[in-house]
């Protein structure tokens, strides 16, 4: 059953060139509190990636940059 998450946050990332990085930052980002899913369009803007996460709660901007810090890449915007 798909948890419930009416939250929806969006940040550009740079970095992520393949699957396998789009892998990590999901799994980074997927062990914040309240996280329901993330998604990725790879390389879809000059500056890198957006990156889509539904939570059960707003998320600080300072916490998922520093999941994506984890998984070795950084938030643009």
């Amino acid at each position: 059953m798909a948890v419930e998450a009416p939250f929806r946050t969006e940040v550009v990332v740079s970095g992520l060139t393949c699957q396998h990085c789009v892998m990590s930052i999901t799994e980074e980002l997927e062990e914040i509190t309240g996280v329901g899913s993330v998604d990725v369009a790879l390389n879809d803007r000059p500056e890198g990636s957006t990156v889509t996460i539904r939570s059960t709660r707003e998320l600080d901007p300072a916490e998922i940059a520093a999941a994506v810090a984890v998984a070795g890449y950084a938030v643009v915007s």
